[in-house]
């Protein structure tokens, strides 16, 4: 089948899209349309047109590979008016998803004719650092009112086929053949004049919603640029003709589009689907089967992934080795659950379904029939080994066997088995449920389908799934460590927690990272540091955050860590946690100083990549977009900054960022010494980005 065919249904010409696998709106796509819509008008024998798409895609919009270079016509927004100013009508069979370009063209139709099944229209360019270009933010308010579109463009969100309906969107919900449907629709609006939307004028617009709007975009996921942009556009749509609206539209989106934070973004886009392909392990490896899934542990971290099963469809086992352990786990299980129907993310009927197929259990045993086993005990090496080397007798022959663990050595845990080539680690983030990074750590002996079935499952379960090799902290821990250490330095030096907080913060990080240790619980890393007796400056740094847990001070959990907590957790300066980094400097004749927030920033961004340039060089990480991956999806790392790699690469310059990691460690010492890939990529004029083409 060509890209573009068309198809006569008496005298209706129906146009279908076939670019699998989402009829991306590429050149050739749109080549297709404008010749197939000029053959449509031409023919005296048509008199109405029908545009769909195949399979489970109307379009999800444009090809933005494209944007890496220059557009070739036709261009999408020429296209759309070509559409729009057709003589005779033309209606959107709209067969399945229709996002960016795709709901754009669809609203250069003058009618919609939509499956009842659709479950995503809408335009999602602000998460990628832009705006929709052709057309979007003009004929979607005019469509279906300025409120509702501006909320829907300056979050990217999606409604489905019946909500499309209900805002003006869908003009008929098919129950059956969405073509026959709108062939009919089509046949009917013959002999009355195209409605077009571009003519409709708005009258009515929410007095103080632009200023409100702009007043709530201060830390907006996209960056500073594209939502403001996005609401200038829409705000454009109010006040002027639709070809006026349009120039102003695409000024804007050419603003947005060259900024670094739409660069990052698509970096990120781009990243998170090449985290997926591993080396080695082609599309011929057979999957293991997953079907049903087992976990020992139902304390917070247990619990989460278990919920990260059971919203994905999987029957699920947990076990623990108390009752009263067992039953706060499932009450947790069914309290979040119940929470979710309140909050209308899941049906009570949905949220049922998910609790019946979850088995509580006290026997260790019952994990036997699973075919993947996921161990969430606390971090303990020779708790780990133990429990693997009972896994080992009780597994069935072929069920994948993990840890998530999130600093042990996944190859001493997968040594007490007789079957090492099955086991693998697999460290969700907590909350589990929700947060989207699987760090899954390939051991030595870690073999092909199993790393090809984990990656799968990951996919499954509404995670990002990223490579990591074993070494202490994997990828994603271990920058954290050295990140965490160097703010524990800036703490003795000086700065106070608000400030590294608020300076980080300020930057584009969801949370500081003391806040995060709040919110974590200070006892969870106070435990791992006794444990591995820490000496030397990595002892000096633990002086604080050990004391501040000595003192009872857990985090928000206990109403006090860093900061003080209030009834509603919010956070809150305490002197007297300012008193004792005063004192505890004082204590090691560490003179403080102010830090300037630039400093805080720089530091943390430089200390995370030569961490992560080391962990690149070991062969860690596959790619320098992996760690950035990890970053964006575990770590708070704001999206619109690219991940610490891409911004050596993009913002700093690889040979600044190597001058200045050898001021620090002229002034700090040791653990400032530069990353040995980075004094070479800065030897060379290399980047990171130049580094992971190569192994594609």
């Amino acid at each position: 089948m060509a890209i573009v065919e068309t198809q006569r249904q008496g005298d209706v010409a129906v146009i279908r899209m076939d670019n699998p696998p989402v009829n991306a709106l590429g050149h050739a796509l749109r080549s297709g349309l404008q010749k197939a819509f000029a053959e449509a008008n031409g023919d005296a024998g048509v008199t109405a047109i029908v545009l769909t798409g195949t399979g489970k895609f109307f379009s999800a919009g444009a090809d933005i590979t494209e944007f890496r270079g220059e557009m070739k016509e036709p261009l999408l927004p020429a296209l759309i008016d070509t559409i729009e100013k057709s003589a005779k009508p033309v209606v959107a069979a709209v067969n399945g998803t229709a996002l960016g370009g795709g709901l754009e063209l669809a609203l250069g139709c003058h009618y919609r004719v939509s499956t009842k099944e659709v479950r995503q229209l809408g335009l999602p360019e602000i998460k990628l650092g832009i705006i929709p270009g052709a057309g979007g933010t003009q004929r979607l308010p005019r469509a279906i009112g300025v409120e509702q579109a501006l909320q829907l463009i300056t979050t990217g969100a999606f409604i489905d086929a019946t909500k499309g309906a209900a805002a003006g969107l869908i003009d008929k919900l098919a129950d059956g053949d969405v073509v026959a449907a709108a062939v009919a629709f089509a046949k009917a609006q013959v002999g009355q004049p195209p409605r077009r939307i571009g003519e409709k004028q708005i009258d009515k617009v929410p007095a103080g919603l632009f200023d409100k709007a702009r007043g709530s975009i201060a830390r907006h996921p996209s960056g500073p640029i594209a939502p403001k942009a996005a609401i200038d556009a829409v705000e454009a749509a109010t006040t002027l003709p639709l070809a006026e609206g349009i120039a102003r539209e695409r000024a804007l989106f050419r603003e947005a589009a060259v900024s670094p934070y739409a660069r990052a973004l698509q970096y990120a886009f781009f990243a998170e689907r090449q985290a997926a392909n591993l080396p080695g392990i082609g599309a011929d490896v057979k999957l293991r089967d997953i079907k049903t899934v087992g976990i020992l542990g139902a304390g917070t971290m247990g619990t989460g992934i278990g919920l990260a099963f059971l919203n994905a469809g999987y029957p699920l086992t947990i076990v623990e080795t108390t009752q009263e352990a067992l039953d706060k786990g499932v009450a947790r299980i069914k309290e979040t659950l119940e929470a979710n129907v309140k909050r209308g993310r899941i049906t009570e009927a949905q949220a049922g379904d998910r609790f019946a197929r979850l088995t509580p259990s006290l026997k260790l045993e019952d994990l036997s029939g699973s075919d993947l086993i996921i161990e969430a005990v606390f971090e303990n090496l020779a708790l780990k080994k133990e429990i693997f080397a009972k896994l080992d007798r009780l597994a069935k022959p072929g069920a994948i066997i993990a840890t998530n663990t999130s600093t042990l050595d996944v190859d001493e845990i997968a040594a007490v088995t007789k079957r090492p080539q099955d086991v693998v680690g697999l460290h969700f983030f907590s909350p589990a449920n929700i947060m989207r990074l699987l760090e899954i750590v390939r051991a030595e002996k870690t073999a092909n389908d199993v790393m090809a079935t984990s990656m799968a499952v990951a996919k499954k379960i509404g995670k990002v799934g990223v490579q990591a090799g074993v070494c202490d902290g994997f990828v994603g821990n271990r920058m954290l460590a050295a990140y965490g250490g160097e703010v524990q330095a800036m703490n003795l030096e000086g700065a106070m927690p608000q400030e590294i907080d608020g300076a980080l913060e300020g930057w584009g990080m969801a949370m500081g990272p003391l806040a995060v240790s709040d919110l974590a619980g200070l006892d969870v890393g106070y435990r791992i540091r006794k444990e591995r007796k820490l000496t030397g400056e990595a002892a000096q740094f633990a002086r604080i955050p050990d004391k501040i847990v000595e003192m009872g001070r857990l985090g928000q959990k206990t109403g006090a860590g860093y900061y003080k907590y209030d009834a509603h957790r919010k956070r809150q300066v305490d002197p007297e946690i300012e008193a004792l980094i005063r004192s505890e400097a004082e204590a090691l004749q560490i003179k403080q100083r102010p830090i300037p927030a630039e400093e805080i920033v720089e530091r943390s961004l430089l200390r995370l990549a030569n961490e992560g340039a080391k962990i690149l060089e070991e062969g860690i990480a596959l790619r320098a977009s992996d760690i950035d991956t990890m970053y964006l999806n575990g770590y708070g790392f704001p999206a619109w900054r690219g991940g610490p790699m891409w911004q050596v690469d993009n913002v700093i310059g690889m040979q600044k960022a190597a001058e200045r990691i050898k001021a620090y460690a002229a002034k700090y010492g040791a653990r400032w010494k530069v990353a040995p890939l980075i004094e070479k990529l800065a030897a060379e004029n290399g980047t990171f980005a130049a580094l992971d083409a190569k192994k594609k």
